[in-house]
């Protein structure tokens, strides 16, 4: 099977059940961790329609679809911060898919999105309980630093320069590269 990433518009059909697995999945670990509850429905439609994702949108921002065997599989997003720096956002990879290369290769197109963007630095946050995303930022080189941001749910933050495409090593034989297409 083939991993494929693209851009799509955030306010997509594929996006948007993509996004609802996401804000699912973490608001229900999160409720599940802090009140021993799953999320109520109304706040869960709530919060999904207060994150329309239109920061996620050209020209200072990107919203990345993975597609496994061409079924949509996650979502990462990227948004300009300033000039030289980007954030990672939205990173996710539906259950049924994960373990076979998805997030990694996200990120990267990620990466390259922000680079295309102009950006020389991407940064993320993130919570304690998402210690598989943590992990990934980790192999991939991001480095835990000081907080960047306040949102209430950043408890870890993560910073990455980005070397620019053309000075970058070259990738080992079969690693996705910037045609953002993988065969796991």
């Amino acid at each position: 099977m083939t991993w494929t990433v693209t851009q799509e518009p955030y306010d997509s059909p594929v996006a948007a059940a993509l996004w609802r697995a996401y804000y699912t999945e973490v608001s229900d670990r999160w409720y599940l961790r802090h009140e021993g509850r799953r999320t109520d429905p109304a706040e869960l439609e709530r919060e999904i329609a207060a994150e329309t994702g239109a920061d996620l949108a050209p020209p200072r921002g990107a919203l990345l679809v993975a597609r496994y065997g061409g079924d949509p599989a996650g979502t990462a997003g990227v948004r300009l911060l300033d000039a030289a720096t980007a954030e990672l956002t939205r990173v996710f990879v539906a259950e049924p898919m994960r373990g076979r290369g998805g997030a990694p290769l996200l990120v990267r197109a990620a990466e390259d999105a922000a680079r295309a963007l102009g950006a020389t630095e991407m940064v993320l946050d993130t919570r304690s309980d998402l210690v598989e995303a943590r992990a990934l930022y980790r192999r991939l080189g991001y480095a835990e630093t000081e907080p960047h941001s306040s949102g209430p749910y950043a408890e870890h933050w993560f910073r990455k320069p980005l070397i620019p495409l053309a000075s970058a090593p070259a990738r080992r034989a079969g690693a996705p590269g910037p045609s953002r297409t993988a065969h796991r």
